[in-house]
């Protein structure tokens, strides 16, 4: 069920990125659209700016849809939702945008894809959201996808990193966020051939749309010799309660390297029970699952120590960043406004980034809240660089580009934070 708690599903306020703000004048009569599903963002029919006819925004409110797991076995990603919710209180309570708030309607679908259909259609039939924010996982925002598109709602930075939410000439409404996990898997792929020549490797992933794009990504890394090096491959189901026999059985085929694929609860339980049986692989893990908060401590720290990834975000737990200027405007937010949560966790500082481009595109609407320019305006980012992210790693987007991310940044756990090493690499090429 919805998790009506105050952080999450009251109305609440943002305010301009970069001290912009927008005006006000967009009134709530919704548009009947009658052009075919699909058609591209400029042609739908709540064009209109200030006067109105753009679902969920008055000149008081704009409404904002999200389906997220607060519960169930991805309920790590909870905090996305608090630290969103938590974003937008920020902003508001520094003068809104001209008076508009934003309600933002954060809903429980327990990381279900039907759970996560209903809610989204609940949200945009019922609730007349203006557009949907930050859905999680790839199956959940991939039964949504038509959907959304074929209604011309905004379906915007999508928390999975599938290559499908970069496809402006066949979903025009829908724009991922992080870098494509196929990407990330080729970057592994390249670095095993650089640092262990002749490198046996093993996989296990999650046996859906996520884990099997980084089987794609490795097959584009290591070309012909995929065979060769990818010698064991192990999917669980995320309703298994453990991964301990996959591990087991990944260890008996001799690998000196090892690719998690998994989300924070599997990854935590393999990290445990690699170092349970005293194997040492090279172990690289897929970065939805780095954080400290919800991975790296419940598996132990010691376990954890030498773990790789590639990850966008910086480490607040790295003592080389405690004067980082952008870290220093995330505490100052979150000392105020993320009481009680733990400041390690990196999703919150995810959470932080994201709020942050959203309020960016919104900001750069101007008059004209129009799903059509909500969506002309996410695909118009330039160079913008965000508090919580890497040196040298920015937003980019175009019409014909709906991947904003496409950086990445090698790290190795040293036991408290991830040392990052290496250059900035290109996730797209």
């Amino acid at each position: 069920m919805s998790k009506p708690t105050s952080l999450v599903t009251t109305a609440l306020g943002i305010a301009a990125f970069a001290s912009l703000a927008l005006t006000a004048g967009c009134g709530n009569k919704k548009t009947e659209n009658k052009e075919a599903p699909g058609a591209a963002p400029a042609a739908a029919a709540d064009s209109g700016g200030g006067g109105g006819g753009t679902p969920g925004v008055t000149a008081t409110e704009i409404k904002i849809g999200q389906s997220i797991p607060y519960s169930g076995p991805a309920s790590a990603y909870a905090m996305l939702g608090k630290g969103e919710a938590a974003y937008f209180q920020m902003v508001n309570d520094k003068g809104g945008i001209n008076g508009r708030k934003i309600k933002f309607i954060s809903l429980d679908d327990g990381y279900s894809p039907p759970k996560a259909v209903e809610n989204v259609r609940k949200l945009v039939e019922n609730e007349q959201v203006a557009l949907i924010f930050n859905n999680v996982g790839t199956a959940h925002n991939a039964a949504v996808q038509k959907y959304l598109n074929d209604r011309k709602v905004p379906h915007l930075f999508v928390a999975t990193g599938a290559d499908r939410w970069g496809d402006p000439a066949h979903f025009p409404w829908t724009m991922g966020f992080q870098p494509s996990y196929r990407g990330e898997a080729k970057a592994y792929a390249r670095y095993l051939l650089k640092e262990k020549p002749g490198g046996k490797l093993c996989v296990l992933f999650q046996n859906d749309d996520f884990g099997k794009e980084y089987l794609t990504g490795l097959k584009e890394g290591f070309g012909d010799q995929y065979d060769k090096i990818v010698v064991k491959t192990q999917s669980y189901e995320v309703t298994d309660p453990t991964i301990d026999s996959q591990v087991v059985s990944l260890q008996g085929a001799g690998c000196d390297a090892l690719l998690t694929a998994a989300t924070p609860k599997f990854a935590a339980q393999t990290i445990r029970k690699v170092g349970d049986l005293g194997w040492k692989p090279l172990h690289m893990m897929a970065n939805v699952s780095i954080s400290r908060t919800a991975v790296l401590a419940p598996a132990g720290l010691d376990k954890s120590t030498g773990l790789i990834s590639a990850g966008y975000i910086k480490d607040i737990n790295d003592p080389a960043l405690a004067n980082d200027p952008g870290l220093n405007e995330y505490r100052a937010f979150a000392k105020q406004y993320l009481q009680g949560l733990d400041l390690t966790d990196g999703t919150l500082e995810y959470a932080y980034g994201v709020a942050q481009t959203m309020v960016q595109v919104l900001t750069q609407c101007g008059n004209d809240l129009s799903r059509a320019n909500i969506m002309k305006q996410a695909a118009n980012l330039k160079n913008l660089q965000l508090a919580v992210i890497g040196p040298g790693i920015v937003i980019n987007t175009s019409p014909n580009d709906f991947h904003p991310f496409q950086q990445l940044q090698f790290g190795r756990f040293n036991g408290n934070n991830f040392e990052t090493f290496g250059e900035v690499i290109d996730s797209g090429s």
